[in-house]
């Protein structure tokens, strides 16, 4: 068993998610690779220590820094002729006995991937408003990984568990993505035949951004690698994903409602229903820090509807570089 763990700066967190993976009573000859790359803070030394007291760690330098170049490193290195990999993320928290639980869903099922539905969760103000917008269908547009209440087959979530050689068949992430490589990934699997299982068995928690700057720098990223796939796939978006692209559009007519005030119209009508629904989220769990769930939506919103329209007008070649996956499986 590979469990791969992309690392950036994680020096508070990664010695707490390793022992939640590793405290793990069906686990048998796992491997547990912390991708790193580059962390500027102790991350590599606290893992480099982990490492000399558990011959399961090892410590990998992944120099392309992006998650899916340090899977994919890890993958076609130290693969090997194990039969499952796991991706585990370090702003996450991991139940028990996690990984086993997901090599029993994909026993169970025959899936070549088991992704898993997540609950966000905030610690301060901001990021509690985060975490509500996250968890309901105001920020999510009721995702299925976000909002499962029992398991099933689906074209995308969470990833979690991949079958090594599903994973190597399709040539792994592409590494000119560096949002949405997961969304562009589940496309190639399931167009060749990959079935991916969304488990009820194991739910993580996530962390969000926890400033307003931070958590528009990750939505407008994510509008852009969204809008790369759909121009390398050519594939159309769904709903909860097409409404969003109004918002940017909407956004930009207010430049012209002094010229004529119904140009105002398409934003007023957004801002009020992402507000009234953030402020109905407060009263029904009566708390007021839950009421600016609408605020952190309209910019999740925001967001995603520029970084999508800012890829989708400048259309830059982006060539896949050769992938590890695939070369290593080549030799």
């Amino acid at each position: 068993m590979l469990i791969v763990i992309p690392c950036l700066n994680e020096e508070r967190v990664i010695a707490k998610v390793i022992q939640q993976i590793l405290d793990d009573d069906g686990l048998a000859d796992p491997l547990v690779l912390v991708a790193d790359g580059g962390s500027t803070d102790a991350s590599r030394q606290i893992v480099s220590d982990i490492a000399k007291r558990d011959h399961r760690v090892r410590l990998l330098a992944n120099p392309d820094r992006l998650q899916s170049a340090g899977v994919n490193l890890a993958a076609g290195m130290l693969g090997g002729d194990r039969p499952w990999m796991v991706r585990v993320d370090a702003h996450a928290d991991y139940p028990p006995n996690y990984v086993s639980t997901l090599i029993a869903e994909a026993r169970m099922t025959g899936a070549d991937s088991v992704v898993v539905s997540m609950d966000t969760r905030g610690e301060s103000g901001f990021q509690r408003a985060v975490a509500a917008a996250q968890n309901s269908v105001l920020g999510t547009g009721g995702s299925a990984h976000r909002l499962v209440r029992e398991g099933h087959w689906v074209d995308h979530g969470h990833h979690a568990l991949f079958s090594l050689e599903a994973f190597r068949s399709v040539g792994g992430y592409d590494e000119s993505f560096s949002h949405n490589e997961d969304a562009e990934l589940d496309l190639r699997l399931t167009q060749q035949g990959g079935r991916i299982w969304l488990t009820d068995k194991a739910r993580i928690g996530y962390f969000p951004r926890s400033t307003p700057k931070a958590l528009w720098k990750q939505y407008f990223s994510y509008g852009r690698g969204r809008a790369r796939t759909v121009l390398k796939h050519y594939t159309p978006l769904k709903i909860r994903q097409a409404l969003p692209l109004a918002v940017a559009p909407a956004v930009a007519a207010l430049a012209l409602s002094p010229l004529f005030w119904a140009f105002a119209i398409p934003a007023m009508v957004w801002a009020l229903a992402a507000l009234s629904y953030g402020l109905l989220l407060g009263v029904k769990q009566r708390d007021a820090t839950i009421a600016l769930s609408g605020p952190a939506a309209m910019i999740m919103h925001l967001g995603w509807s520029a970084g999508f329209w800012a890829q989708l007008m400048s259309r830059k070649p982006d060539p896949r570089p050769p992938s590890r996956v695939a070369a290593r499986a080549v030799a």
